[in-house]
C-alpha cells in the first residue's frame, strides 16, 4: 500500500512539473512567434533617431523606451526601499524580537502580504488625497508614490525569506560567534548573515521580480499613456505592463497589437535579465561573505 501511494505521488510530481514545463514552453514559443516580428528599432525609438532618444534630446512617439525607463526606475526605487528594510526586519523578527511581538509582527506581515495589487494602489491614491487636504496641497501621483507601493507590495517576501534563512541556520553553527566571545550584533554580521545569504538573496531576488511586472498598483499612482520618460520623481510615468495592457486593450490595428506582443516579449526578457543580474550579485556577495 504505501509503495503504491509513493508511486502515486511520485507520478503526480512528475505530472505537475511537466505540465508547469509545458505550459511555460507554449507561452513562451506563443509570444516569440507573435513577438519577434514586431522587435526592431522603431520598437523602442519609433521615428526618432536612436541617439536623440537615449540623450532626450527628442521626444519619443510609439516607441516603448520611456516604458522602458520607468520600468527600471520603478524597480529600482521599490528594491532601495524594500530589500534595505526588508532584512533589517527580517533580522529583528528573527534574532530580537520577543515571543509576544514575534506574533504581532508575523500578523501584519501576512496581513500585508495578503494584500491585493489593486488595494495597494488604492492606498497610495488615497494618501495623495489625504496629503492634498493636510498640509501638501500640491501632491500628486508620480514614479516616486508609485515605487514607495510597490516597494510595500514586495516588502513581506525579503521579510519572510530574511526570517526563514535566520530561524534555519542549525544551533551548532548559531552558537559559533558566541563560543569566540562575539558579540550579539558581531555574531548575526560575521556569522549568521553569511549562512543565511542565499537565502537573503532570494528574497531580493523575487522582489526584483515582482516590482518589474505589476500594473494594478501603477495604475492609480500615476502611470499614464503616451507620458514620455519622467524628468523627476514626481512627474507621471509610463511602464512596460501597462503599455502592454493599453495595447492589448485599446489597440487600433493589428500592428498595434503585435506591438502589444513584442513588449510583452520584451518585457519576459528584462524580466530574466534582473533575476540573472540579482543571481550574478547574489554569487558575488556569497564570495565575498565566504573569505571575510
Amino acid at each position: 500500500m504505501q509503495k503504491t501511494l509513493d508511486r502515486l505521488l511520485t507520478c503526480l510530481a512528475w505530472l505537475s512539473g511537466g505540465g508547469t514545463l509545458l505550459a511555460v514552453s507554449l507561452l513562451l514559443v506563443f509570444l516569440a512567434s507573435h513577438g519577434m516580428p514586431g522587435i526592431d528599432a522603431a520598437l523602442f525609438f519609433g521615428d526618432t533617431p536612436w541617439l536623440d532618444a537615449l540623450l532626450a534630446r527628442k521626444p519619443i512617439f510609439g516607441g516603448i523606451w520611456p516604458a522602458l525607463v520607468g520600468t527600471f526606475s520603478l524597480v529600482f526605487l521599490a528594491s532601495v526601499f524594500s530589500i534595505p528594510l526588508g532584512i533589517a526586519s527580517g533580522i529583528y523578527l528573527a534574532e530580537y524580537a520577543s515571543d509576544h511581538r514575534h506574533s504581532l509582527l508575523d500578523f501584519m506581515v501576512d496581513l500585508l502580504s495578503g494584500t491585493p495589487s489593486i488595494v495597494m494602489g488604492l492606498f497610495g491614491f488615497t494618501a495623495i488625497l489625504a496629503l492634498r487636504k493636510t498640509f501638501l496641497p500640491g501632491a500628486r501621483t508620480g514614479l516616486l508614490l508609485a515605487g514607495l507601493c510597490i516597494g510595500l507590495l514586495v516588502l513581506p517576501y525579503v521579510i519572510r525569506t530574511t526570517e526563514s534563512a535566520l530561524e534555519g541556520i542549525p544551533d551548532h553553527l548559531r552558537l559559533l560567534g558566541p563560543s569566540l566571545g562575539l558579540t550579539r550584533w558581531q555574531n548575526i554580521n560575521k556569522v549568521l548573515l553569511p549562512l543565511a545569504g542565499r537565502g537573503i538573496l532570494s528574497g531580493a531576488i523575487l522582489a526584483v521580480g515582482r516590482a518589474a511586472e505589476d500594473t494594478a498598483v501603477i495604475l492609480l499612482t500615476g502611470v499614464v499613456a503616451h507620458a514620455g520618460i519622467p524628468g523627476s520623481l514626481a512627474d507621471k510615468f509610463e511602464a512596460l505592463p501597462f503599455r502592454i495592457y493599453y495595447l492589448a486593450a485599446e489597440h487600433r490595428s493589428p500592428q498595434e497589437l503585435e506591438q502589444g506582443f513584442a513588449t510583452a516579449l520584451v518585457l519576459l526578457l528584462l524580466t530574466g535579465l534582473l533575476f540573472l543580474a540579482a543571481v550574478l550579485l547574489q554569487r558575488s556577495v556569497e564570495r565575498r561573505w565566504k573569505t571575510r
